[in-house]
């Protein structure tokens, strides 16, 4: 079977279509008039095909067709439009543009009132334009028919309103595919295997993955990434001679293990905000905050005594379901944290991974 082709998130083409529109607005001559240039998180440099660039008096519009690759994304051939004009300060302003969403409820990366354009994305955006120009803009991101593909989404059931999320952290769309993502899982086990790890510690992905660099004392092969794949991952451990197993993540993911659900993609297992609200209305006697809209506006509903007992209990739930999974060894561990890698709660001995 032929390599799966990756493609580049919405928050990329957006960048790439602002730094289009603020060098024409700036007056800059694009070496290429035909693709623009820009910087990945990982510090790689990607050209993206521009589908237009124009200047209309005193703001500059360019655009980028969204290519997700072999990924079915619901964005895919999309137009990600940045509209680009002046300001009076030096600041880099956001604004949401047709087809991209307003966040109406708190417990998101972004607060309420802001356009729904993701931290990572931001990031980008303005690295692109700064290499453009350091006058303040108002950066506006669009994308026509976005509000349509967002029923498509979980974005209204998250309180995000009127369109799309312009997402993704390491700025490209990696195609799903089972059979990928768990020989991908299978080789990092064997990886860690073979460097002697005793402790692996397994993320659903990057908010888990920082988070266990930020809280543990971990070797670069003791961490395996998952994703989604949970019944796959657990059901290996006990091929290798791992001695214990950390599970580190935010409970929007891990949660669903806590349900018996080991396939964790948001299509393929139930909400985990109604996972957690049963689960909470057993431990401590009474209806959660029922209109949540995810799991962090949830946890950050209840005082700091409940959320505490309530984490460490789900983490007890997850540890004891991963361990039956996986027939009883190695036994897992569970560290809960939130969206900025602080923890929630956790059950087991941590001590094997230094803390």
């Amino acid at each position: 079977m032929s390599e799966l082709k990756h493609g580049y998130t919405t928050g990329t083409c957006a960048a790439a279509a602002a730094k289009a529109a603020a060098a024409l607005l700036a007056g800059e001559e694009q070496a290429d008039p035909i693709q623009v240039c820009v910087t990945l998180p990982d510090g790689e440099t990607v050209c993206l095909p521009l589908a237009f660039a124009r200047l209309d008096g005193d703001r500059a519009t360019a655009a980028v067709q969204k290519d997700a690759g072999d990924d079915p994304d619901v964005t895919h051939g999309s137009l990600v439009v940045a509209t680009v004009a002046w300001r009076d300060d030096d600041r880099i302003e956001f604004t949401a543009g047709e087809g991209v969403g307003t966040v109406t409820r708190p417990g998101l990366s972004i607060p309420p009132g802001q356009p729904a354009i993701n931290p990572t994305p931001r990031r980008m955006i303005r690295q692109a334009v700064r290499e453009v120009t350091a006058r303040g803009v108002q950066v506006q991101i669009a994308i026509p028919g976005g509000r349509e593909l967002a029923q498509k989404t979980f974005n209204p059931r998250l309180g995000i309103q009127g369109g799309l999320s312009i997402l993704g952290n390491s700025g490209r769309v990696r195609p799903f595919s089972h059979a990928a993502v768990q020989a991908t899982v299978g080789c990092a086990m064997d990886v860690a295997a073979a460097g002697a790890v005793m402790f692996p510690v397994l993320v659903p992905g990057r908010i888990g993955e920082k988070a266990a660099r930020k809280h543990f004392k971990l070797a670069p092969e003791q961490i395996v990434e998952v994703s989604n794949e949970w019944g796959y991952a657990l059901s290996r451990l006990h091929a290798y001679a791992f001695e214990r197993v950390l599970i580190v993540g935010h409970p929007g993911k891990l949660a669903k293990l806590a349900d018996g659900q080991w396939q964790t993609h948001s299509a393929r297992s139930p909400n985990p905000v109604a996972i957690l609200a049963r689960f909470g209305m057993d431990l401590l006697g009474r209806r959660l905050a029922e209109d949540s809209s995810t799991t962090e506006a949830l946890m950050n509903s209840l005082d700091l005594c409940e959320r505490s007992r309530l984490a460490n209990a789900l983490a007890e739930k997850i540890a004891r379901a991963a361990t039956a999974k996986i027939g009883g060894s190695p036994v897992a561990a569970v560290f809960l944290v939130n969206l900025q890698g602080n923890k929630f709660g956790s059950f087991g001995d941590l001590s094997p991974w230094g803390k």
